[in-house]
C-alpha cells in the first residue's frame, strides 16, 4: 500500500521506496519527514535523468542498456550523495520513466 507521509499529504510514496528505507518488519529507519525528503529528492531525480539519458543514447549511439549501465555508475558514487539502495531505485524508476527494459538486480 501506498504510504503517505503526513495527515493530509496527497504525496503517494510507492512501496518499492519504502522498502528502501524500511527495517526487516517493514518499519520506516528515518523520521517521516526525512523519508519524505529523500523521495522527492529521488523521483525528481529520476525525473531529471530522462532528457540526459535520451541524449546519451542519441549522441553515442549505445544501448539503452548501456545508457542505464554509465547512469548508474554516476548514482552510485559517493558524490552522489544516495542513501544505500537508492541508487537503483532511482535506476530503476527511470527506466520505468523512459519505458526501457532494466531488470532489478539481486541485491538492489
Amino acid at each position: 500500500m501506498p504510504d503517505r507521509t503526513t495527515e493530509g499529504d496527497q504525496t503517494l510514496i510507492p512501496p518499492s521506496f519504502h522498502a528502501v528505507h524500511a527495517d526487516a518488519r517493514g518499519r520506516l529507519r528515518l523520521p517521516r519527514d526525512e523519508f519524505r525528503a529523500r523521495y522527492e529528492l529521488c523521483e525528481d531525480l529520476a525525473q531529471a535523468l530522462v532528457e540526459q539519458a535520451q541524449a546519451i543514447r542519441h549522441d553515442l549511439g549505445v544501448t539503452e542498456a548501456d545508457v542505464l549501465v554509465r547512469i548508474d555508475a554516476g548514482l552510485r558514487s559517493p558524490d552522489a550523495g544516495l542513501a544505500e539502495g537508492e541508487a537503483a531505485w532511482v535506476l530503476t524508476r527511470l527506466a520505468e520513466l523512459l519505458d526501457w527494459p532494466w531488470p532489478r538486480r539481486p541485491g538492489d
